[in-house]
């Protein structure tokens, strides 16, 4: 009898809907041209509502008042902020002009910010003045004191050399600065002359956004994306959940990562569905308040997210049943929150997704009709125009069901990291195969199932952190002689930031003392949520240290404490 020859884990998405060759502001036009007077944007706490028409006007006029200033297609802007209606203007404003919008984690403090603003030699800033108790223009004063002094549109900082802009979104007027809302005002009859020849000459293949990713040598890297990038795959991801112009979405996560941004603004847009955004960061309440005041259709969030929502103590007063779809990604969904995701909140048709910044971000998202088992034990199947395989470490394609390293290639792999070309050609091959550092298996109806990763990558509530970047921070510490930062699970956010550190002959130190050398300079979720000071680490006998001897012992020491406290 012939032997079979088993399958490669190979995959390719077919589709019968082409790929969309437009620029973001040209989709933006045109849905205003369809779904004109449709609502398009809903932004509760700042009491918005704005239709597609309105939405592209203003748009627009930002893009002339930002031409206005002296930026030229190509220049990269900055946007700090929570989210904001303000900060959805920007993003699609930027689009129209051919300026590279740059989305920083609202999280940075002024060791990333300066960072991110230098990397990707931002002209233009526009920050929020403060949230919550972060005061985003102090922070931006201290990296940049010379704002004090300067006039709006000419700083000259000494830190941040290539930054002239600074733009509040605020009602008070700020020294150096200018306010958000008087951008539009600086529109002249020149500069809508100039955004009508800029917009003629953009491409879907010039880069419009960079994200910054931690970055496992230390520093962040800027993901390129381009407008075809996004643009398809925001598209993709609501055709998956069936979206139509009679879909209202929920957006509870944050603007500045591509759940946000693409998933959530650009997969509205493209289908003429509604946004809707509860609050400027998540809070459980206001997300199922918005859902029943809004009649959403669509919700998106991490786990944890639905988690909070569904042990809401007023979690029954709320009407959820428009709910029909919407994404849960970022970490793994345990089965009794995805029973109790599509039971209680009504949501049958709910889907997983799975992808990286660099990939625009989606790969793998589950089928609205997939049973419970496929969506808590895969990632789903392959997304249209993407090809997927499963390599060894030689590179070569692994028959279905063995693990193997995720390779992905298509439409929606970047251009590259941004002024880092030694990075981009360790990420993305010569065939083109950007390499994910995630293990996956897939199986012979080519669903996926991610099983580890090859980085040493943490992931605490849908955030990836990069051991390597909080140690480079660490090491500047005085009494710091070496530090290990790895990853321990958690039940709340799936993991949490551990730091093992040896400290230099003769000094003494306190966590606390290492919490607050974080403080105000590394974002809050990457700060250690455990400090152990140590004499040595773990080694092999060639000297490599072994970080899972440390997870191991650490995972014991914590599941004790937690015996001892619960009894």
């Amino acid at each position: 009898m012939e032997k079979r020859t088993p399958s490669l884990s190979y995959v390719c998405g077919p589709s019968d809907t082409p790929l969309v060759y437009r620029t973001i502001g040209a989709a933006l036009s045109d849905s205003a041209d369809r779904y004109g007077d449709r609502e398009a944007l809903i932004v509760r706490h700042q009491s918005a509502r704005l239709t597609y028409a309105e939405l592209n006007a203003l748009a627009e006029r930002f893009a002339v008042g930002l031409l206005a200033l002296g930026l030229e297609p190509g220049d990269r802007v900055g946007i700090w902020s929570p989210n904001k209606l303000e900060w959805v203007i920007t993003q699609l404003g930027t689009a129209k002009a051919g300026l590279i919008l740059v989305t920083i984690n609202p999280a940075y403090r002024t060791h990333e910010l300066e960072y991110a603003l230098n990397k990707s030699g931002c002209a233009a800033l526009v920050l929020a003045d403060r949230v919550k108790t972060s005061d985003y223009i102090a922070m931006i004063r201290t990296i940049a004191p010379e704002l004090n002094r300067s006039a709006p549109g000419r700083l000259h900082a000494e830190r941040l050399p290539k930054l002239r802009n600074v733009i509040v979104i605020a009602d008070k007027c700020v020294p150096g600065c200018f306010r958000f809302a008087d951008i539009e005002t600086r529109a002249d009859g020149r500069a809508r002359k100039r955004l009508a020849e800029v917009s003629a000459t953009l491409s879907p293949d010039d880069p419009i956004n960079i994200q910054f990713t931690s970055g496992t040598t230390g520093f962040p890297k800027g993901a390129t994306l381009t407008h075809h990038n996004i643009l398809n795959n925001g598209r993709f991801v609501a055709a998956r959940q069936r979206f139509t112009q009679e879909d209202r979405l929920c957006i509870p996560v944050p603007l500045y990562h591509c759940f946000g941004m693409v998933m959530g603004v650009l997969g509205c847009i493209t289908h003429g569905a509604a946004m809707v955004f509860p609050d400027e960061v998540f809070d459980a309440a206001r997300v199922l308040k918005a859902v029943d005041r809004e009649k959403c259709t669509a919700l998106y969030g991490v786990p944890t997210m639905f988690i909070a929502e569904l042990n809401h103590p007023d979690f029954s007063a709320f009407n959820l049943s428009t709910l029909r779809t919407g994404v849960m990604a970022g970490a793994p969904c345990p089965k009794d929150i995805m029973r109790r995701v599509i039971s209680e909140m009504h949501m049958r048709e709910v889907t997983i997704c799975y992808g990286m910044t660099e990939t625009s971000p989606v790969s793998f998202q589950s089928m609205p009709d997939d049973d419970i088992e496929r969506r808590v034990s895969t990632v789903g199947k392959i997304h249209p125009y993407v090809e997927v395989k499963i390599v060894d470490e030689s590179g070569n394609v692994l028959p279905r069901g063995e693990q193997g390293e995720l390779l992905t290639r298509g439409y929606s792999v970047m251009s590259g990291y941004w002024d880092d070309a030694e990075r981009t050609c360790e990420a993305i091959d010569d065939g083109g195969w950007m390499h994910t550092g995630d293990l996956g298996v897939l199986d012979d109806e080519g669903y996926c199932r991610i099983t580890g990763r090859l980085k040493d990558m943490i992931i605490r509530g849908g955030e990836n952190i990069y051991p390597r970047e909080i140690e480079e921070f660490l090491y500047r510490h005085p009494k710091v002689e070496d530090v290990q930062v790895f990853g321990v699970p958690d039940e709340k956010y799936g993991e949490e930031v551990c730091a093992w550190i040896k400290l230099r002959t003769g000094e003494t130190c306190t966590e606390n003392e290492m919490r607050e050398f974080c403080k105000g300079e590394i974002a809050h979720y990457k700060v250690p949520r455990h400090f152990r000071f140590v004499d040595e680490f773990p080694m092999t006998v060639t000297g490599k240290v072994q970080k899972f001897i440390m997870r191991e012992a650490m995972t014991r020491e914590l599941s004790r404490r937690d015996c001892m406290t619960a009894n």
